[in-house]
Parts: C-alpha cells; structure tokens; sequence
C-alpha cells in the first residue's frame, strides 16, 4: 500500500471544478492545488471542499506541473488539469492500485483521456489522436515533466502502463477559448522553440494540415465540431510559421535601428 499526492493545476477553473474535485478526492491521500491566478470562483471551490491552494505564476505547462510535484509530501503523485475527469473505471483502478503492494518506482501509469470540444467528443485534435494516452501517475523519484512550450509529457527512467477508463478531457468549450488557445500556443511555441521564418512554408503547412486533419481523419463527419477541428488544424500550422515571419522582421528592424542609432552616436 502507498500513499498518493494528487498534483492539480488551476486557473479560472470555476466552469468544471466541482466535477474534477470529487473523484479526485477519492483517491487522494493528499491534493496540492497549484494556481496560476484565478479571478473566478475556482479558490472559493476549493475552499468548500476544504482544500488549500497554492500559487505559482505560469510559464509553461510542464514547469507548473514540476513546481506542484516539488510542493507532494507523497514520491507517488497523480498529475491531473482542471479540465479532465476521472470517471469509476479510473478511480476503481486507482484505489486497487493503491490497496496493494507498492510498486517498483519505475513503474508509471498512463490515463485514458478523451478529448471534447464544444462539448462533443472528437477522434481528432490537432496534434493528436483522441484517445491519448499521457503518463500522469508515476514516481516523483524517477520522472518529472519535460519543458516543451506545447504538448508536454513526462520523461524518466520509467515503464508504463494504461490505466482503463475513459478521462474526459472537457476543453474548447466555445469558439472564443478554441481561438484563445490557437493563439495562446502558437505564440508560445514560436517563443520557446525555433520556427524556421517562412510564410510559403506556413501555407504549404496549412493546406497538408486541412487535408490530414479534417478530410483525411474524418472530422468532416462531425459536422461544426469537425469543422472547428478542422479549421483550428490549419490556423495552427500557418500561425506558428506566420508568427516566427512576423517576429523575425521585427527582430532585423530593430536591430538595423539600433546600427542606425549607434552610427550617430559614432559620428
């Protein structure tokens, strides 16, 4: 038998919180809430449910996650976003896992999650496949996250395992947070990650990614959701190149201002 720290991040996470705490609670032996700064009703559900928060400025996913396993008393942690729910079949899991003997620290488990968009579920999302498959329970020991700008994950010296269940992973609920996170990741990624500079290349990107992700997965099924998926699919792949273009003019501008300015000072 061992102990277990639920590690959950939040931020104005009022909309499904009183659905994510519950079997979370569960489960826990231990909840660290990390906040990132909330101005909805999300520290006041926590409070109802006798939880304290923490708070902790954003940078990245994967470092937020890291700085909430740092604040465990517990080595095994469960990771979880205030966005995904745990449904019986995971909690059962969970707490069987638990009632036993404790495991080899290399051991991991990864949860079942399906992805939802304005609250249907999809097959597609670009960049992934839905389901996926995310290592979320592990050893604090062995694996921490790594510090990729989107799409994160964990690494270790670690073996997984798939836990039954189905995770609902309840995001995009409306167009204005489908765009919000288009344009929240793809300035993110251009900022962390080097984007070669190219506007032919974002379109030739785009154009694959419409094909792939919207004809080719069968999103046009779907009919608005699939079209969402699908559109989001392309907006990304142009954006993230279009963004690295427009950043990188900038970039040359400035620093031929910057000679300019200085060849006065000279003379």
């Amino acid at each position: 038998m061992f102990k277990l720290t639920v590690c959950l991040l939040t931020c104005n996470s009022a909309r499904l919180l009183r659905e994510v705490l519950p079997p979370l609670m569960v489960v826990a032996d231990e909840i660290v809430v990390l906040d990132s700064g909330s101005h909805d009703g999300t520290l006041a559900i926590c409070q109802e449910y006798g939880i304290s928060t923490h708070h902790h400025p954003y940078a990245m996913h994967g470092l937020q996650m890291n700085h909430a396993i740092d604040l465990a008393s517990n080595d095994w942690v469960l990771c979880m976003d205030s966005d995904e729910i745990l449904d019986a079949e995971t909690v059962d899991f969970i707490l069987q896992l638990k009632a036993g003997e404790e495991p080899h620290p290399q051991l991991a488990w990864r949860i079942s999650r399906y992805w939802h968009v304005l609250g249907e579920e999809v097959r597609t999302i670009y960049p992934i496949s839905s389901p996926d498959f995310p290592v979320r329970l592990f050893n604090r020991t062995q694996a921490r996250f790594n510090q990729r700008p989107v799409d994160d994950k964990v690494e270790g010296a670690i073996q997984s395992v798939k836990i039954p269940g189905r995770v609902r992973h309840d995001t995009f609920y409306s167009l204005h947070e489908v765009f919000n996170k288009l344009n929240s990741y793809t300035t993110r990624l251009v900022k962390y990650q080097t984007i070669r500079p190219s506007i032919a290349r974002g379109a030739i990107s785009a154009i694959g990614a419409f094909f792939k992700w919207y004809l080719f997965s069968g999103a046009w099924r779907q009919g608005r959701v699939g079209v969402v998926t699908g559109l989001y699919a392309t907006f990304y792949s142009f954006l993230k190149y279009f963004k690295a273009w427009y950043q990188h003019k900038e970039q040359k501008a400035s620093a031929s201002k910057k000679k300019h300015a200085d060849s006065h000072v000279i003379e």
